[in-house]
């Protein structure tokens, strides 16, 4: 009876484990399928959006004759715009990988654009007067988005997951992939090229337009301050003496002061001596300016500013940032899911950086910078890079264990991220690596498996 029972148990056993197995096989097959059901509906948006392209093709090749070659003005008014590359940028990132995102994360960051002969005969005549600005707006196509389709809604790093539409955003996946950057503007050739830093587009960017950088146009601030010296130095018309208008221009002169005397309380005697009528007017002037400053500091400093304390409760009212916010941003932008990551360099990592040559340099031998002047410069724009976390979200909170690569000049970073810091493992120039290296290199920048 004994061993009936041994011989049952271990049959049971057995059978466990067959079943265990099983288990783990049917949940490796439904992954797959779940994988193979994502990759399937990727490749039929990607056809649905190149078949609904060459459809369009085809309706205004058929258009052409009738509406859009007749007239190139009345194609404008209707819309259909044909946009020609200037020039196209050579970036110190060569991928989308570790690219930033706005272009004040990374400084350092260089870029050269060439001016296409093709655009204008003279590219020279088109840069001219441009030197006389530090900063310019460039207009470009985000090249590398992988397919034509975008979503109403999408979702931006900082808010961690969660949806928001695509206008209220800077995603790079829009119906129309333009992009934006304000770059500064180092030095230019007067042939064709000019030289940009503090860029965040990579090599390759199709560049469509570029328009000088003007503060007093451009900044908010800068028109608020334009403002407020408006309002603290008022122009005194006509209209606002109590006096009839005279028709003597120096006693109309003299009509002015005498109001301005008595609106600013000024109870002292003024000689005739116009000299010293002048002065004491720019006087009450000056101390009428600086009691106006003082107080508007003290109306400031006891303001209490009218927003919300959660935007989420009042739609109609956009969220505001301190007394002295000139214009109102989304909340998150301000509060990104990942603070600023302290950057670390293993001692192998600066042994390898330290054997690149900079960009301009004719001597020596070795991994040699195009755009990067310095070390220092180097390990300044990877830490821009890596502080600023350029993982997405999809890495950050399934990949944790995996290492991040980039590429920055030419140079190829590996480094890994921990609770609140980023580390530095290899850096390697990217002429050294080889074929299969390479190959494993995209494999590992892939998304990673164990998440999909």
């Amino acid at each position: 009876m004994s061993q009936r029972c041994d011989t049952c148990q271990e049959k049971l056993q057995k059978l466990t484990q067959q079943v265990s197995v099983m288990r783990k096989e049917i949940k490796n097959l439904r992954q797959m399928l779940d994988s193979a059901t994502r990759a399937h509906r990727k490749h039929m948006v990607s056809l649905q959006s190149v078949v609904s392209k060459m459809d369009l093709k085809d309706f205004c090749k058929a258009q052409t004759p009738t509406n859009i070659s007749a007239s190139p003005v009345s194609a404008l008014e209707q819309g259909v715009i044909q946009t020609v590359p200037i020039g196209f940028l050579s970036s110190c990132f060569s991928v989308k990988n570790g690219t930033p995102r706005q272009p004040t994360i990374c400084g350092p960051s260089r870029a050269e654009l060439r001016i296409e002969h093709s655009v204008f005969n003279n590219p020279e005549h088109a840069l001219v007067g441009l030197e006389q600005y530090s900063h310019v707006w460039i207009i470009f196509v985000f090249h590398k988005n992988g397919h034509l389709s975008a979503k109403a809604k999408v979702k931006p790093p900082r808010l961690d997951g969660q949806k928001v539409g695509v206008y209220s955003t800077r995603s790079p996946h829009r119906p129309n992939a333009l992009g934006l950057t304000l770059a500064k503007l180092d030095k230019f050739k007067v042939s064709d090229t000019l030289y940009l830093s503090d860029i965040d587009m990579i090599d390759g960017t199709p560049v469509l337009d570029i328009k000088p950088y003007i503060p007093d146009y451009d900044s908010i601030q800068s028109r608020a301050e334009t403002e407020v010296q408006n309002e603290e130095c008022p122009i005194i018309e006509e209209t606002d003496v109590d006096f009839p208008k005279l028709e003597n221009e120096d006693i109309r002169k003299d009509t002015k002061r005498q109001k301005l005397e008595r609106d600013h309380f000024v109870g002292e005697a003024i000689d005739n001596d116009p000299l010293t009528h002048l002065q004491s007017a720019l006087e009450e002037v000056k101390t009428y300016v600086s009691q106006r400053d003082v107080s508007l500091e003290e109306e400031e400093k006891n303001k209490v500013p009218n927003c919300p304390k959660n935007p989420s409760e009042s739609s109609s009212e956009r969220p505001c940032y301190g007394e002295e916010a000139y214009s109102t941003i989304a909340s998150w932008i301000r509060e990104p899911p990942v603070s600023s990551l302290e950057v670390r360099f293993t001692a192998h990592a600066e042994k390898e950086l330290a054997q690149f040559l900079p960009a301009g340099c004719k001597e020596g031998e070795g991994p040699r910078f195009k755009f990067l002047r310095s070390t220092d410069e180097a390990i300044a724009a990877i830490r821009g890079v890596l502080s600023a976390d350029p993982r997405s979200v999809y890495r950050r909170g399934r990949c944790t264990d995996k290492l991040f690569y980039f590429t920055l000049d030419t140079a190829d970073v590996t480094c890994w991220f921990g609770q609140d810091f980023a580390e530095v493992l290899q850096i390697r120039a990217v002429q050294q690596l080889s074929g299969v290296a390479k190959d494993s290199l995209e494999a590992t920048k892939m998304p990673c498996k164990s998440s999909e």
